[in-house]
């Protein structure tokens, strides 16, 4: 109890926590006002006809209603960064950004799952107990401390996503082959002056052992106060260059901002006091709202439950086939695994109706976007998805052709997929021997995708 007490609930100051909330309100206002103003919603989520939905019955809304939950997002944004009627606000923009990124698999990014758990954990932190709009609306006492526990669960939740992703980079082909760093880099072989340096192989080398290193490190820097300044300067840098090199959109400008919740209460002071008479609490409270024991019991149950899962999910895929991860990607979502792979696809679809063995060849690009082709060529379960999509469509339908018009009655859906993984040949995915409707996507292996060649 000594050593709970000592370690979550031990008061310290409040002022990284008001800080963080309002570095990432302001990060999620940008990112709405970016996403919005830059046509995404029209792209990506108005124009396709069929979506890779994470959840069965999570569906985009219709039409121009799908700007309703980025408005939404956006309000929420500003109640978080200015402390207003901040608990709705932080549910607000949870349920939204949630929401969003559960639409289509095309579209899924470790940051976007990065966001929705920091908004989760912004609902149940007191974040507008000091220096909020919230402080001032309602005549209430502001809190100059919080329990440790509070600020820590933000530095657990970054150091999670830096570590993992050291963890997924301890693999032959990013220490060994530098793939694919090595493709990616070839992109600025035609830069003036320094062009050349980015067709050799040490560059490509030398990027890939330093973020492994990296990642694997950088938590354990920030969190020591003496090297704390120097690894945040690496921060900076490491996340500028990637910003540079690849087309990775804001991630580099959230954990850079994020990251300095790891600095203490007398940085944070010095830049809050420049803007704190736009937000000058009417009272002060120097002390502190005790805990109760029960309270605790329950705050500490929660952030077992919280910090199991957030450890559990990137380790899932080393229960099952985790040799050949990269290419089956049983296991890749919510785990971490950032800039890791280069695979391109070919995936050629088939119906064949089974009454009468009638084939036709599917056009990808009649359902589906460009970007939802690239993705869906290379993830096998995208690959069932679309596959069980085409028996919906063609089930009991009529096909027009140049010579005549048939009608399927029972069909069945095939695709003979081809993918090459970091630069290697491109060798078969799945094999057009499969009816794809009869399979399941469960977290069994899947034996209906071809065995892995490894080589080169």
């Amino acid at each position: 109890m000594i050593t709970i007490n000592r370690l979550l609930f031990k008061e310290t100051s409040i002022l990284p926590l008001v800080a963080f909330r309002i570095i990432f309100g302001s990060l999620m206002l940008i990112g709405s006002i970016r996403f919005l103003s830059y046509g995404w919603v029209e792209q990506l989520y108005i124009q396709p006809k069929f979506y890779f939905g994470f959840i069965k019955g999570i569906v985009p809304l219709s039409g121009n209603w799908m700007y309703v939950p980025f408005l939404l997002l956006l309000l929420g944004s500003l109640g978080i960064l200015f402390g207003a009627w901040y608990r709705a606000s932080a549910i607000l923009s949870f349920i939204s950004f949630t929401y969003i990124e559960l639409l289509d698999k095309t579209n899924y990014l470790n940051h976007y799952y990065f966001v929705s758990l920091v908004l989760f954990l912004l609902i149940f932190l007191p974040a507008n107990a000091y220096f909020s709009v919230d402080n001032y609306r309602n005549r209430l006492q502001s809190l100059t401390t919080v329990p440790v526990y509070t600020i820590g669960v933000l530095k657990f939740q970054l150091a999670v996503v830096y570590f993992f992703a050291g963890i997924a980079k301890i693999n032959s082909d990013w220490l060994l082959h530098a793939q694919p760093l090595k493709i990616w880099l070839q992109a600025y072989r035609d830069l003036p002056f320094i062009g050349d340096y980015f067709a050799t192989n040490w560059l490509a080398f030398a990027f890939s052992w330093f973020g492994c290193v990296y990642d694997l490190t950088i938590p354990f820097f920030l969190l020591s106060k003496k090297t704390r300044s120097y690894a945040y300067l690496f921060v900076i840098v490491f996340h500028i260059v990637t910003w540079l090199l690849f087309p990775i959109g804001v991630f580099p400008w959230v954990m850079i901002f994020s990251t300095l919740i790891f600095f203490p209460d007398s940085f944070h002071r010095r830049w809050l006091n420049q803007i704190q008479t736009l937000f000058r609490p009417l009272n002060i409270c120097t002390e502190t709202k005790t805990i109760k024991w029960f309270s605790k019991k329950v705050v500490f149950l929660c952030l077992i439950f919280y910090v199991t899962i957030q450890l559990a999910l990137p380790l899932r895929c080393f229960f099952g086939n985790s040799s050949k991860l990269f290419w089956h990607e049983e296991g890749m979502r919510f785990s971490w695994r950032v800039m890791l792979l280069h695979k391109e696809g070919y995936a050629t679809f088939y119906v064949k109706d089974a009454r009468t063995n009638r084939e036709i060849q599917v056009r990808n690009e009649d359902f589906l976007t460009e970007n939802q082709v690239d993705q869906m060529s290379t993830q096998p379960d995208m690959i069932k998805q679309f596959a069980d999509y085409l028996y919906r469509v063609y089930n009991d339908s009529v096909i027009h052709t140049n010579q005549e018009d048939f009608r399927i009655t029972s069909p069945s859906i095939h695709a003979q997929v081809y993918v090459s993984l970091n630069g290697r040949p491109s060798q078969l995915f799945i094999s057009k021997t499969h009816a794809l409707q009869e399979k399941k996507y469960t977290f069994a292996p899947h034996k209906w995708l071809a065995p892995f060649n490894p080589a080169w």
